[in-house]
This record gives structure tokens, sequence and C-alpha cells, in this order.
């Protein structure tokens, strides 16, 4: 099968180099939109990252050069229109789980990172500051943590808090009999984030998500929390989060995702001014941090991430289905 890999980085091009099992790719770095779907002539499959745009121009662009299946490297699948997919005949196919852990580890990295203000005594030290003033932290033991979608990824968050002696709750519309054995009770949103310290967030885009944190979740917040958001950048109301930043409702933010990420992460900005005026007066905040959507970046799941698109790539090729399908009706 021809397959153009689109947003490719040097480890993509590694590991699906290694877990390739035949298939003709062709790595390209440039994004995929409107503009770059030529570059997928003479192809039988496109493959895309998270930051790809796969609208409905796009699909009947993709589909008008013949192609026939879009592999996801990733679990997500909210920037691809799938009604726009169904109708032109394209089957899309994704990496469902992947190393939970990755994530899972990336957000307490993040969680210890700003409760002991690591980011900015790194700072410090290196101009040979070692003043303490303005670096003090919390004993995490017996504070609260709410965990906010309870799938794969909150069961390892919930697990690992529990090992720090934190009082973990949850909320999610569809509960696990994982975390419910793990005696920890589910609540609502408005409970959730009156008595959490740490809010920190595992759940997919949805149009029941989209905007979860906003100005009336913020003002629930009664402890000044933690904020932490390494799931999908438009599950917070950025604006909102500024706004409570300076109000101090919230206490710190920590996230490694962005509602406006596309023009900005997995690409080096060093030598140019951000545009993104936004993103911008985050950086100001010294109770803000910021990684670029690297939680998923271990060696394990980058792996695992290019050797089930492969066995996507190998099913559809062979004609039969992969068990990793994503439909309109699934979304529903």
């Amino acid at each position: 099968m021809n397959v153009a890999i689109y947003s490719t980085r040097p480890w993509d091009e590694t590991y699906l180099g290694e877990a390739n099992t035949g298939h003709e790719l062709r790595f390209l770095e440039a994004r995929l939109d409107h503009t770059t779907t030529s570059l997928a002539a003479d192809t039988d499959a496109v493959c895309v990252f998270v930051n790809d745009l796969v609208d409905r121009q796009v699909i009947e662009d993709l589909a008008g050069l013949g192609v026939r299946f879009l592999a996801l490297r990733s679990a997500g699948f909210n920037h691809v229109d799938l009604a726009a997919a169904a109708e032109f005949g394209i089957t899309v196919v994704r990496v469902p789980a992947y190393s939970p852990h990755a994530v899972a580890e990336h957000t307490l990295a993040l969680l210890l990172a700003l409760n002991r203000n690591i980011h900015r005594a790194h700072n410090r030290v290196r101009e040979g500051n070692f003043s303490l003033d303005g670096l003090l932290g919390r004993d995490l033991i017996g504070k609260t943590v709410g965990v906010v979608g309870t799938g794969q990824i909150g069961q390892v968050v919930a697990t690992i808090f529990q090992g720090f002696g934190m009082n973990v709750i949850a909320h999610d519309p569809y509960p696990s009999d994982v975390i419910v054995s793990m005696n920890i009770p589910y609540v609502d949103l408005p409970e959730l984030f009156a008595r959490s310290d740490v809010i920190t967030l595992h759940c997919p885009l949805t149009p029941e998500t989209c905007r979860l944190i906003d100005a009336e979740a913020i003002v629930q917040m009664e402890r000044r929390p933690m904020l932490i958001n390494t799931s999908r950048g438009a599950l917070i109301d950025t604006t909102a989060v500024i706004d409570g930043l300076k109000s101090g409702q919230i206490g710190s933010l920590a996230i490694d995702v962005y509602e406006e990420e596309g023009d900005l992460f997995f690409e080096d900005l060093s030598n140019t001014v951000i545009q993104d005026d936004v993103f911008s007066r985050l950086l100001t905040f010294p109770n803000v941090l910021v990684t670029g959507h690297q939680a998923f970046f271990t060696e394990e799941a980058v792996q695992q991430i290019a050797e089930v698109t492969i066995e996507n790539l190998d099913r559809l090729e062979a004609g039969g289905p992969t068990g990793t399908e994503v439909t309109v009706d699934f979304v529903s």
C-alpha cells in the first residue's frame, strides 16, 4: 500500500520504518490541510497526527485523488470530519490505546514541577540565584485531587495519586469498575470543582466536554486549585482561565495541550515572534507551566503508535476489519 504520512518528525520515520511490513511510506513534513492535499497523489492511504486538519474540503480532495483510507496516529479524532469521510467512502482508523502510563506520568511530572516551582528554581540556579523566595510549595499528602475522565489514563493517574497519599475523587458519565474498586467516589462536576486542590483532565474532546472549564466552572473552584490539562486543548476556555489566574480563583495551571496549538506545537519558533496573544499572555504568569504536547512522548508509546498504525494498514490492505475503525455512529 502506498501511504502519505503527514506531519512527519524524526521519530515517526524511525519507528514507522522499523514497524513497516512492506508498505511504500512517503514521509512528509507538511501538515495536512487544503493546501497540501496534492502531496497525497498516487497514494492509497493518508496517515495524520493530532494537528493535521481533516475537514470536509480535505476529505473531498483526498477522495478525488483516490485515497481510500485515513490512518490516525492518535486516539483522538476530533480533527476529522467523520461524516464527510463516510460520505466519500474513506475508512478512518486510529490508535485507540497506547501506553496510558506515558500521559499519566507526564501529568504527575507537571504537578510536581509546578507545585514545587522546579521550573523557576532551575532557571534561578543557572543564573547563580539560590534564593528560595517565591518557591514555597505544599505537601501533596492529604490533598484532594479531582480526576475528570476515568478511562485508561484517568485510572492510572488515580492510582499514582493514591500512592502519594492524596484523596482522589472522580467524575465521568460512564463510571469505571476499576475506579469504584479503588474506593474512589464519583461526584458531580460542581462538587469536584469545589472540593479539589488539584483538578486534572483526562477526557476526550466532544461537544459535551468542549470548554468544560469555563468562567462558570472556575467560579465554583473554592480551593484555588492547580488545574492540569494533558488531554485536549479545547477542554478549557483559555481566556476564562487567564481571568481565573489573574483573580486568584485558579491557583496555578499546567498544560501540555492548547486549543490553538496547531500553529505552535511541534515547531521550533525560537527565532520568531509568537503571534498568538492569548498564548503569549499565558507565558507571563509565574504560576503557569506549559509543555508542547509531549505527554505521549515516550519510547514505549511512540513504538506502540507506530506498530498499531502499521497493523491497521496491513488489515486495511487485506480487506478485513481492523477493530480500530472510527465511524459517525461511534462518535454519537
